[in-house]
């Protein structure tokens, strides 16, 4: 297929600014494992990726200007493109990038600063707060309850004395009827059938 000359002086510009892309895209890379100091087993497997990339966006470029057959002025389009960005644009990109890592650093400290003066702190100082008043109040009510039973305790002397001796026989005719209802024996047999159907009931489904 025959490229008009237009056509071609096109595609060769197209190949120029995907060469400059690749030189961004490249120095960005760079730059970006160097800050974030990626392992260097890493960094051949992402240059891979870099370069299967770059090949793939280069051929739609090359597909949507000459429908993808390789020239000459092709391989000269994305040369001068990789030329011209890193004589006169890759310290220029270096930076600017440098620069946004930097912001985005900052950016994330001054977020965790704040979370820190405004969220953990007050945070913090309520649960002190909250203990020192829990404590307080155990305290109190401890003390609270002390008081209570030493002044309810002479009632309770004198009231013990005064009804002792209304009690004492009330208490011996009462002592042979609870006696007589063999309250201890009954619950051990309770307690006894209860254990046996429960081994029997979940000791077989165990099995």
């Amino acid at each position: 297929m025959n490229l008009t000359l237009s056509e071609q002086w096109l595609t060769m510009g197209l190949m120029l600014l995907s060469g400059i892309g690749m030189g961004v895209v490249f120095d960005g890379y760079r730059v970006v494992s160097h800050e974030l100091r990626f392992a260097k087993w890493t960094l051949p497997l992402f240059d891979l990726l870099y370069w299967a990339a770059a090949t793939v966006i280069v051929f739609q470029v090359l597909s949507a200007g000459n429908n993808g057959e390789v020239r000459a002025y092709v391989f000269l389009g994305l040369a001068i493109g990789v030329i011209i960005y890193f004589l006169m644009l890759s310290r220029a990109v270096i930076a600017i990038v440098r620069w946004i890592i930097e912001a985005i650093r900052y950016l994330i400290g001054l977020v965790i600063r704040l979370f820190d003066l405004f969220i953990w702190r007050p945070l913090k100082a309520l649960y002190k707060l909250g203990k020192v008043l829990f404590g307080f109040l155990v305290a109190l009510t401890i003390f609270s309850f002390k008081i209570v039973v030493q002044l309810i305790r002479p009632f309770w002397l004198l009231g013990r004395w005064m009804l002792g001796p209304l009690l004492r026989p009330l208490i011996k005719r009462v002592q042979p009827v609870i006696a007589g209802w063999k309250l201890k024996e009954k619950t051990a047999r309770i307690t006894q059938r209860a254990v046996q159907w429960w081994k029997q009931t979940f000791g077989r489904t165990s099995k």
